[in-house]
């Protein structure tokens, strides 16, 4: 006799599918048609199984769109900084939700994603890591809130941004870059390259920050400019971000200078203001900067990148990770060691370097080297 179901139930359709039933906390649940009766039942068993592991999803639970759910998952992080809120908005609106956010969660494959992945990543590579790196994230929280039971982000390394080698300026031309800048922008090229010193950081000094007998500069706070045009000054991410760094002694005098002419005398007063003493806009450094980068020839130079040459430099002159980490304001060891690869051509330089001092001694001790007779080689 055969043994009578005790989960769910299995009913006939009129047309001719077979459907399977259960109950599960007080809801009626359908585990979907089936073409045979045992297809059913092994679609009953393998809730049950689940439901008894804790691994059971409620089937109505996916069903909501990628654009409702992501929208609630933004309001709730509460946590997020306002740069960062505001690229997530960018990549929702602009690179997510127009290809997937009519889908539902549950309805999301990986070979969905791949394709929406590839076709994005061959216009922008960068913004296409960036966007599933944030829905990656959306969907694992979820799979935390019980809605689907896995994530279908599941790409090997499409997160990871290659973005290419950022361009160094030389020497030479940050000084021509210095000279090219208005007057009182030129501070802003020198203490981006020799301070190393982020464009927010810059733009969030005060006169108070500066102390020109111990010769130095103390990072407290920066000044961002939203999308918007609003401007918000915030203390920095990290404890290593706040910290007080020693001016290079050639710059010193244009701090000097730049206090005296185009700042206020409020201890508290931004070092850097337009000629009207409003905080500098970033539209305006922008301006200036492009075109001090146009008349080098070097159009592709962003100012950041001005950080970028200072810390390979100080890398070059043999500083340590810990001490790149400090002056960057760097909380982790990895993003400090990309700028220690500056050493390994000076590690050509050191060892040319040793190699002349070893030469006099391999003189003095072997001596010259006597020319050898027709009858020695013989």
């Amino acid at each position: 006799m055969a043994q009578r179901r005790t989960f769910g139930s299995i009913r006939k359709r009129s047309s001719g599918r077979w459907q399977g039933v259960y109950w599960h906390e007080g809801k009626f649940c359908s585990a979907g048609t089936f073409q045979t009766k045992a297809d059913a039942a092994a679609a009953l068993s393998s809730i049950q199984s689940d439901l008894t592991r804790g691994a059971w999803i409620d089937p109505s639970a996916g069903k909501v769109p990628l654009g409702r759910y992501a929208g609630e998952w933004l309001v709730q992080r509460t946590d997020l900084a306002l740069r960062t809120r505001e690229l997530y908005e960018y990549l929702l609106d602009k690179h997510i939700l127009p290809s997937l956010g009519s889908s539902t969660l549950q309805s999301l494959t990986s070979s969905r994603i791949r394709s929406w992945n590839a076709e994005l990543a061959e216009r922008h590579a960068s913004t296409a890591a960036k966007a599933y790196r944030l829905l990656a994230t959306i969907m694992r929280t979820a799979v935390t809130d019980g809605l689907i039971l896995t994530s279908p982000c599941r790409l090997s390394g499409a997160g990871i941004e290659r973005a290419p080698e950022r361009p160094l300026a030389t020497v030479a031309e940050v000084s021509t870059l210095v000279e090219l800048m208005p007057e009182r922008l030129q501070l802003v090229v020198l203490l981006a390259t020799w301070c190393q010193l982020r464009k927010g950081e810059i733009l969030g000094l005060r006169r108070c920050d500066f102390d020109i007998m111990r010769r130095s500069v103390r990072v407290e706070q920066s000044r961002t400019i939203l999308r918007s045009g609003e401007s918000i000054v915030k203390s920095p991410k990290t404890l290593a971000g706040r910290r007080t760094l020693a001016v290079p002694s050639h710059v010193l005098p244009a701090v000097e200078r730049h206090l005296n002419l185009y700042t206020a005398i409020e201890s508290d007063a931004f070092v850097f203001t337009t000629r009207t003493g409003a905080p500098l806009s970033l539209g305006v450094l922008q301006r200036a900067w492009f075109k001090a980068r146009s008349e080098i020839g070097r159009p592709e130079l962003h100012l950041h990148d001005l950080r970028h040459t200072g810390l390979t430099l100080a890398a070059a002159t043999g500083a340590t990770t810990a001490e790149l980490m400090r002056r960057a304001g760097h909380a982790s060891a990895d993003a400090a060691l990309r700028y220690q690869h500056a050493t390994q051509e000076r590690d050509y330089v050191l060892a040319d370097a040793l190699a002349e001092i070893a030469r006099p001694a391999e003189v003095n001790e072997l001596g010259p080297a006597a020319p050898k007779s027709d009858e020695a080689l013989l």
